[in-house]
């Protein structure tokens, strides 16, 4: 018989009467967005998410919801109001500015960059962070409904990568809504959710795109949605790249290039590091006389357990 590890939670339990919550992006889940980072349940220095896993990070107190890069973020993704109520706390004059490097601007006490608080009933708030700088279209005062516009994803405050981070309490306590009664029991969790959908998607990692370029690209040309370049035949290399988030130590990744005429050239890696995001590239030097002419097929693959936990195919002419 399996042991059990019930784990003291940062998030209080609700009262009666649970909010009915909406996705709170304008974006699909899995494909155009996806959850980088859940709600701390683990009360000690360590963290666990809500499934018992590890996408989180200590003391976490809400959920991270990710652009794929930052050509997303500036092509727009509206924030929608997750349940009808009134706005209070609003803020909208932060410069997007990313917190790496050493131009990143002082933020103390403002961490959240551009956003705003909205009350609902039964003692419930939803806080939505690092919107755009001047995006917030609604005002202190104004009672929304469930999914009206109020702004769109952006880089204020304390982020390095374009996402919605939203909050959730009741009476000032803070709550996971992928595990509202704040019961963390592992390996086997209960999930008493406050979303009003079946359709939220809580993959425990994944990939986030992928893409073929003439060289191995920099981490940041993919993280700005730049990298996907393709090839051509006479080109130094080809290279197919993977973007991935919620490693764990163990996982593989396979990264594989398909001829036109079937033929393969592949590596798999096993990680040897647990880690938010990651990129994985692999590639030959052109061939004399260049790659032949037709599809290319490039399949990203991540395992997990010895079973694939995510793929992603994509196809590129060469003529």
């Amino acid at each position: 018989m399996r042991a059990s590890l019930v784990i003291i939670s940062l998030t209080a339990t609700p009262a009666a009467g649970d909010i009915s919550l909406a996705f709170p992006l304008d974006c699909t889940l899995g494909d155009t967005c996806y959850i980088q980072q859940y709600m701390d349940h683990d009360s000690s220095s360590g963290s666990y998410d809500f499934a018992c896993g590890s996408l989180t990070y200590d003391t976490h107190s809400g959920t991270d919801i990710a652009l794929p890069s930052l050509a997303d973020q500036a092509a727009g993704v509206n924030v929608l109001a997750a349940a009808e109520g009134t706005v209070v706390g609003v803020r909208n004059n932060m410069l997007d500015i990313m917190q790496i490097g050493p131009d990143a601007p002082d933020i103390s006490n403002r961490e959240c960059g551009n956003g705003l608080v909205i009350r609902h009933v039964d003692g419930f708030e939803t806080q939505y962070c690092h919107m755009a700088k001047g995006s917030i279209s609604v005002s202190a005062g104004q009672v929304v409904a469930t999914g009206t516009v109020l702004g769109r994803v952006g880089l204020s405050g304390q982020t390095q990568f374009p996402h919605l981070h939203l909050s959730v309490r009741q009476n000032g306590q803070d709550i996971d809504p992928f595990n509202a009664d704040g019961v963390q029991t592992c390996p086997d969790p209960t999930r008493p959710s406050l979303w009003n959908t079946d359709e939220v998607a809580t993959p425990a990692g994944g990939i986030v795109t992928i893409g073929m370029t003439d060289a191995v690209p920099k981490f940041d040309d993919i993280k700005a949605g730049l990298a996907d370049t393709g090839v051509t035949a006479d080109g130094p290399a080809m290279v197919g790249w993977g973007y991935l988030f919620g490693v764990r130590v163990g996982d593989a990744v396979t990264t594989r290039i398909t001829r036109p005429d079937g033929s393969i050239f592949d590596r798999s890696e096993v990680l040897e590091r647990t880690q938010a995001r990651i990129m994985r590239a692999f590639g030959k030097r052109t061939p004399p006389g260049g790659w032949a002419q037709g599809t290319y097929r490039l399949d990203v693959i991540h395992q997990r357990d010895d079973a694939i936990l995510d793929q992603a195919t994509a196809a590129y002419v060469v003529d």
